[in-house]
């Protein structure tokens, strides 16, 4: 039987929160029905964190009482605090049904990424993760923990992979399900991905670590692969390459869903997604955000699709 890879989209939060264009709440459901309808059965939906911070994302609440429920199909939103997290409760509840979404908290490997990004050092940060892991675990739902500037910084340079074993340890330890290992500014290398996953492979239980990568340099899925070769399974994403990292200067978007998936059907690994339907819901992706997007799969589908209808005009009597 071939592999099971888990496909974690993360486009509706991670990708729209970084565009000019500001996506209306029935454009971001719209964008996840596709993604559900494409196969993708893991979503980051969106985030709780205040909307001075992220105004693209100031409609989370609503979008949660109405994302669309389907069997297997599981959310998360991020909560940076207490009161993320009893917003994002909030929501859940006004579901009807209530949809199934879990929480998920971030924090850097780097200090001063962190206090970029979140105003507080790293110890201080993990302090502040007491008002939500527990509150959120007693309310039934998981906690995904998110490590970004894992490979590199922008600020600091190289990350030493032990402070990010550490830290993804640490998360585990606090109840987190599963954490993800941010390349936020694509700096990574397959070499680097060996040693941080392989760190962290006699510590961390088989399924509990994601790779979450960054193709600002193009090694994306030179990545994934060392990912693979280590025995990573879940590999978070981005429909079209959207995303980016506001407090990371320089950074490109995420790694393209459409890539990943091409490349990992290619090898014979199972995930579930229709790749056609996916493209589909790229095209709706650029719709929304009124710009080419730099996936190279959902690109190349599309411009064969164009020479398809093209030929097929020209045959018309």
């Amino acid at each position: 039987m071939a592999t099971r890879i888990t496909v974690y989209e993360v486009g509706p939060r991670d990708g729209l929160q970084n565009e000019a264009r500001v996506v209306p709440v029935d454009g971001k459901l719209a964008l996840i029905a596709a993604l559900v309808n494409a196969g993708i059965t893991r979503i980051e939906a969106t985030s709780f964190v205040s909307p001075r911070w992220i105004p693209a994302l100031a409609d989370s609440a609503e979008l949660v009482e109405r994302l669309p429920v389907r069997p297997g199909v599981q959310y998360v939103a991020l909560v940076p605090n207490g009161k993320g997290l009893e917003r994002l409760l909030e929501a859940r509840r006004k579901g009807a049904p209530p949809p199934p979404v879990d929480a998920a908290i971030f924090l850097s490997a780097s200090e001063t990424h962190n206090r970029k990004n979140v105003n507080k050092g790293i110890d201080e940060t993990f302090r502040a993760f007491d008002d939500v892991v527990g509150p959120a675990l007693s309310a039934g739902l998981r906690v995904r923990g998110y490590v970004s500037t894992a490979w590199g910084c922008p600020y600091e340079g190289r990350v030493d992979p032990r402070r990010v074993a550490e830290i993804a340890e640490r998360l585990l330890g606090l109840g987190c399900w599963q954490v993800s290992l941010g390349d936020t500014t694509g700096v990574g290398t397959p070499n680097q991905t060996r040693e941080i996953v392989d760190l962290l492979s006699s510590r961390a239980r088989p399924g509990s670590i994601a790779l979450h990568l960054h193709d600002t340099r193009g090694t994306a899925l030179a990545n994934v692969l060392a990912g693979l070769d280590a025995g990573i399974t879940t590999f978070d994403a981005s429909v079209g390459g959207l995303g980016g990292c506001p407090y990371a200067p320089g950074a490109a978007g995420n790694l393209a869903t459409e890539d990943l998936v091409y490349m990992l059907q290619g090898m014979g690994f199972e995930t579930g997604i229709d790749l056609g339907k996916l493209v589909d819901a790229g095209a709706l992706a650029q719709e929304l955000v009124g710009r080419k997007l730099p996936g190279k799969a959902l690109q190349a589908e599309l411009a064969t699709r164009a020479r398809a209808a093209e030929r097929a005009g020209e045959a018309s009597p």
